[in-house]
């Protein structure tokens, strides 16, 4: 049985256009944390749950077993840049960002995000390198716009017919 090369799957995988996220977190400290996904999904409606992938080399891997919280953000198509910041390696992501802290959760939320999703730590799932973070959807909010898109390593611009 041949196994497929680490390339090949990250090039099929980039083939599948996805929505752009920030997992976002915090410490017991007040320390906020945050990274850029799109491997994230819905899961439930009965009860309301919700998926994201974190790989366990990644900051906000550890704040959220801790805290057992995270909301997601659904990146609008103009935040393209939110999405690269948050996906590097800067010491504070959030510097200069316009955000507020959850109501349910007390995680950020950015501002000009299309959707928002507050959860609550549900179930973790071993993903080989990563963490499957299964959440309680305790709050949601959507607002007018069209989503931020990842395909084939470049954003692209969703067209509604």
């Amino acid at each position: 049985m041949s196994t497929v090369s680490r390339e090949d799957f990250k090039r099929a995988m980039g083939s599948f256009g996805a929505g752009v996220t920030v997992v976002t977190t915090s410490d017991a400290g007040g320390r906020l944390f945050g990274m850029t996904a799109t491997a994230f999904s819905s899961l439930s409606l009965e009860p309301p749950l919700c998926l994201v992938c974190v790989d366990h080399r990644a900051a906000c891997h550890a704040a959220i077993e801790a805290s057992r919280r995270f909301a997601v953000n659904l990146l609008a198509q103009e935040q393209r840049e939110l999405s690269n910041r948050f996906a590097s390696r800067l010491e504070d992501k959030f510097d200069g960002v316009a955000y507020c802290l959850g109501d349910a959760t007390g995680c950020p939320l950015l501002e000009g995000a299309l959707a928002s999703v507050e959860c609550e730590l549900h179930e973790v799932l071993a993903g080989g390198d990563h963490s499957i973070f299964v959440g309680r959807v305790v709050r949601a909010a959507a607002h007018e716009g069209a989503p931020l898109v990842h395909w084939r390593g470049n954003y692209v611009r969703v067209v509604q017919d």
